[in-house]
């Protein structure tokens, strides 16, 4: 096959995003296609102007001078090369090849879904709102469809506004290696790596700051079991420095001491830190797909998340679950106290409880390796040039 692979500019800084894109560039090359990969340049971005232009410089890189170019390319494209779109948020692209074989890949609608009024925790700006319609009714011109979960492909049918000839799920894939450690080498090394006393383990959280990750979800549920269980085990929560919001929850918890913000930690460390703790605590609002579930459950973690799609169709059968986190007020110390019994279930199981449980999430990790997921996807690829 030949594919042109439709990709976020590099300027924006993004990261999960480059690295699903050079997933399908390498794992499609490895399979003997040619891949060509289309990215607008930073050429107004990288004018020496104010921070606060920069934002709007990089929309006329992408907006205005890259379908230009796009557009004269596709004069010299053969007419058998399949465009592929790493993302659906690349919607407004998608109208120049509408014609052509396509395929767009489909992560998830939280942004749109935002913009549209049904996540309250997370309002959108006018702009914000103009921006999600734009690239909504770019994908919507889209026929041909790849999507991460069959959650993310039910939204999919639900935003999508035309006419929709294919749709499939193609499960993501680990891309890096993660494997069963031993846990008391993982603590050890931890240990040494952030000068926090783990020997007797911990509960982990990984994410960032963004509104559906609930870091504060966290922190209360980990209150809560501290209050009611009186078991001293450290939480550690990996990714970016705590929000202004986050660090007042902190500071007025009363197991503080016990709390740690992890930030910059080498991914080498991942693996280990999965395999050191006594369980993921991971109750997202929304995601597209969870990737920490299965990098958790390769490593012999034991996995808490919400009992709501994709969490818990990836999670299937080897993760526990807990009932996502409500709006109502009222409502949140139910909540808060029904997980933390949850989170004590774990932390109590038996040695004989948690391998077995871990068997159980190894069986179902297996099910989204990288191989798995190229090799469905190549053959979306495939089945989708036959049908244009």
């Amino acid at each position: 096959m030949k594919i042109v692979l439709f990709t976020h500019p590099d300027f924006l800084g993004s990261q999960s995003m480059p690295r699903y894109a050079n997933m399908l560039l390498n794992g499609m090359k490895e399979r003997g296609h040619v891949v060509v990969v289309w990215g607008p340049k930073a050429r107004f971005y990288k004018l020496p102007l104010k921070k606060s232009l920069k934002k709007w410089l990089g929309y006329i890189d992408q907006y205005l001078i890259f379908p230009l170019e796009v557009k004269l390319k596709l004069y010299k494209s053969p007419n058998d090369t399949l465009f592929v779109f790493a993302d659906q948020g690349l919607g407004p692209w998608v109208p120049l090849v509408k014609n052509n074989k396509h395929v767009v890949h489909c992560h998830d609608f939280l942004a749109l879904k935002s913009a549209l009024g049904m996540i309250a925790e997370n309002p959108t700006s006018f702009t914000g709102k103009w921006y999600q319609n734009y690239i909504r009714n770019g994908f919507s011109k889209g026929k041909y469809f790849i999507s991460i979960s069959k959650k993310t492909q039910q939204d999919l049918h639900e935003f999508h506004q035309g006419v929709i000839l294919s749709s499939v799920v193609c499960y993501n894939g680990l891309n890096r290696l993660f494997q069963v450690l031993s846990p008391t080498e993982s603590r050890s090394l931890l240990e040494v790596k952030l000068n926090i006393s783990l020997a007797d383990g911990y509960i982990m959280h990984i994410g960032g700051n963004q509104f559906y990750k609930n870091r504060k979800g966290v922190i209360e549920i980990y209150d809560s079991w501290r209050r009611r269980f009186a078991k001293k085990v450290p939480l550690v929560l990996i990714g970016y420095e705590p929000s202004d919001e986050l660090y007042i929850l902190y500071n007025n918890s009363a197991s503080k001491e016990d709390i740690h913000f992890v930030t910059n930690l080498p991914d080498e460390y991942i693996n280990i830190a999965y395999s050191g703790a006594l369980c993921l605590l991971f109750p997202s609002l929304d995601e597209g797909f969870g990737w920490p579930i299965i990098e958790a459950m390769a490593s012999g973690c034991p996995v808490i998340t919400t009992n709501k799609a994709p969490m818990n169709e990836v999670g299937g059968k080897a993760s526990f679950y807990i009932e996502r986190k409500p709006n109502d007020v009222m409502l949140l110390n139910e909540w808060k106290e029904e997980s933390a019994s949850v989170l004590e279930k774990v932390i109590a199981m038996s040695e004989f409880e948690r391998k077995e449980r871990i068997e159980i999430a190894l069986n179902q990790s297996e099910k989204f390796t990288a191989e798995y997921s190229l090799n469905a996807i190549e053959a979306a690829y495939k089945e989708i040039i036959q049908m244009i």
